[in-house]
């Protein structure tokens, strides 16, 4: 399934509709309107607010399986915080966790 496919399989899971995800995931209306007329895939950044939206890692988003992997609020809490951390961080945190 292409990411297109994907997205509005999500959409209509949800019954959501386009202006639904603009206002949930803060992508502008146009970006998303031209994505499915021109038939063109997100750039990353879209992509991850699209998921965001959805409730969704970039991981959950691309799994094949038809199971979704269920994050814990604790999980998803600290998957944005690593997300928020710079690459440095990241690797002084792995270390510390490794040391652990």
């Amino acid at each position: 399934m292409d990411t297109l496919q994907r997205i509005r399989k999500l959409l209509d899971e949800r019954g959501w509709t386009e202006y639904r995800l603009h206002k949930e995931s803060g992508v502008p209306q146009s970006t998303l309107s031209n994505m499915f007329k021109r038939d063109t895939a997100p750039t990353i950044p879209t992509l991850e607010s699209i998921c965001k939206a959805f409730g969704l890692t970039l991981s959950q988003f691309f799994s094949s399986g038809d199971e979704a992997v269920e994050l814990s609020p604790e999980q998803r809490e600290m998957l944005d915080k690593w997300n928020a951390l710079t690459s440095e961080q990241k690797k002084s945190l792995l270390q510390l966790l490794n040391n652990m």
